[in-house]
């Protein structure tokens, strides 16, 4: 099982674009005169989470790939602090 843990500045970059994208999701839309509903909350939501996660990529990408030995390892202490048994 290839199991990658996303890096912490793919964390970080990925959460402020969410917020930065709602925000300019929503003035957006209120300069279209579009009324708040739950529908456009989902919307403003999809997008949000599509922008953000096309940003989380690009971190990823500018990394390079990390070795595999990293990344099992990275799961094996993700495990333990969980408190679950190890493969």
């Amino acid at each position: 099982m290839n199991f990658e843990l996303p890096s912490m500045w793919n964390l970080i970059i990925s959460t402020i674009v969410f917020f930065i994208a709602a925000w300019y999701l929503n003035r957006y839309l209120d300069e279209q005169g579009i009324s708040k509903c739950m529908t456009r909350g989902v919307l403003v939501f999809s997008l949000a989470s599509l922008v953000s996660w096309g940003s989380g990529e690009v971190v990823d990408w500018t990394q390079g790939p990390q070795p595999a030995s990293q990344t099992s390892k990275d799961l094996s202490q993700l495990l333990k602090a969980a408190g679950q048994p190890q493969p």
